[in-house]
């Protein structure tokens, strides 16, 4: 199964790990769910605080 990557640094998808690890945010099952990471991880950040504000 192949997994992809976002390149946070170049705006793009990569299919297997093409980058250094400091650049990417991955590993994502699709192609599609790589090309949101960006809103993913924004989505992931807002419900995290919001955990930690809850505690």
């Amino acid at each position: 199964m192949e997994q992809w990557w976002y390149n946070h640094k170049t705006g793009e998808v990569e299919e297997g790990p093409q980058s250094l690890a400091v650049d990417r945010d991955g590993p994502f099952e699709t192609r599609a769910e790589a090309e949101r990471a960006p809103q993913i991880i924004a989505e992931r950040a807002r419900k995290w605080a919001a955990e930690e504000s809850d505690a």
